[in-house]
């Protein structure tokens, strides 16, 4: 959109370290983008956001209420979460027209809920997004828009170095959920961490959802869940041939989907990612999970399920050997996900927005 010049174009960020990814995604764009670094502007929101942020995304909310102004100078918000919303419930911003871009490209409820049907247009990857919304949401179809993956974009082909010692290894990526209703971290993590640590054939990346190591206890709403999250054991720091990342940049700008030979997951929708190239996949189950023909569970028909973290490996073992056995449901997952068409991701998303805000203002 920016390059087009047919709309001015505003990044909001919330912190100094958002901040600067913005500044890095964007160094070569030309013209440069306007990056807006919004405050806390209320001592009392200053006060809230220090005693609560530990618990709460308190800072988050109280950002939306403390900056009104700037929205309202607006035609639109494109927005990849929900929490924007308070604008239009609780603020009354009429004005702004909410796009929504979601948030990956998963299959939890959470995606599908009734805030979803609050957003003026949502853009969406593919058919399985659009198709839920409208039965589970009751989102009308004039108001989706499928326009593919941007991130894919921008990520699709990046292939970092191997940073093991033995590269010869096949590498397998563990990335867990921060829920803790649904992620396989808090009951088998640790010793997922030690099975790998003790095992010789394989190099292993744990990088967890970002927000699981940022506080001491995660607290989620959907589900309702409170829970000290374990460190990692002392033998998996130690190990050679793994690598731990608390949440860098490289765990969610699809350095470590591409760079493995192996997924282990849960509940994250990256293992959508990790199939832009067909490999196998493995899920974790840690809470005895009715998953048959439940529709957030889908992406658990991409490999074999292990419910004991102590046969981690064999089962990463088995994923290898009958791979060629998921190919096609591997396949049919993606292209239900991702709509791949000769324009780009992001071209799409451009027409789209541009499109809809030309009918707004002719309406």
């Amino acid at each position: 959109m920016m390059r087009r010049g047919e709309h001015e174009v505003v990044l909001a960020s919330s912190s100094d370290a958002i901040d600067a990814h913005l500044r890095t995604l964007t160094a070569h764009c030309n013209p440069a983008p306007s990056i807006k670094r919004l405050t806390l502007q209320r001592k009392t929101s200053r006060i809230l956001a220090a005693g609560l942020d530990s618990l709460v995304p308190a800072r988050k909310i109280l950002l939306y209420r403390d900056n009104l102004e700037f929205f309202r100078s607006f035609d639109a918000l494109v927005t990849s979460e929900k929490t924007s919303l308070l604008l239009k419930t609780r603020y009354h911003v009429d004005s702004l027209a909410m796009i929504h871009t979601r948030h990956g490209a998963g299959d939890r409820a959470i995606g599908f809920g009734k805030e979803a049907a609050k957003f003026d247009l949502t853009l969406v990857s593919g058919p399985k997004i659009a198709r839920r919304l409208m039965q589970e949401a009751a989102v009308p179809e004039r108001r989706i828009q499928i326009v593919g993956y941007p991130k894919f974009d921008l990520h699709g082909g990046a292939r970092p170095a191997n940073p093991f010692p033995d590269p010869t290894r096949p590498t397998v990526l563990y990335a867990p959920h921060p829920s803790p209703k649904l992620s396989s971290y808090f009951r088998f993590g640790p010793e997922i961490l030690r099975q790998f640590a003790n095992s010789e054939r394989y190099n292993l990346i744990f990088a967890p959802h970002v927000m699981l190591f940022q506080r001491s206890h995660v607290v989620t709403i959907t589900p309702p869940a409170i829970a000290r999250v374990p460190e990692p054991p002392r033998e998996a720091i130690d190990a050679p041939h793994i690598l731990i990342d608390r949440g860098s940049p490289a765990s969610s700008d699809m350095s470590y989907t591409n760079l493995a030979d192996v997924y282990i997951g849960d509940a994250s929708s990256q293992v959508y990612e990790f199939l832009l190239r067909s490999r196998p996949v493995v899920h974790v189950d840690a809470h005895q999970t009715s998953w048959h023909d439940d529709t957030n569970f889908t992406h658990w028909a991409a490999g074999p399920l292990c419910s004991d973290p102590t046969t981690i490996v064999e089962t990463v073992d088995r994923a290898i050997s009958t791979h060629d056995a998921f190919l096609s449901t591997q396949k049919a997952m993606f292209e239900d996900t991702f709509s791949v068409t000769e324009s780009s991701a992001s071209e799409r998303a451009a027409d789209a927005i541009t499109d809809y805000l030309g009918q707004e203002r002719d309406a």
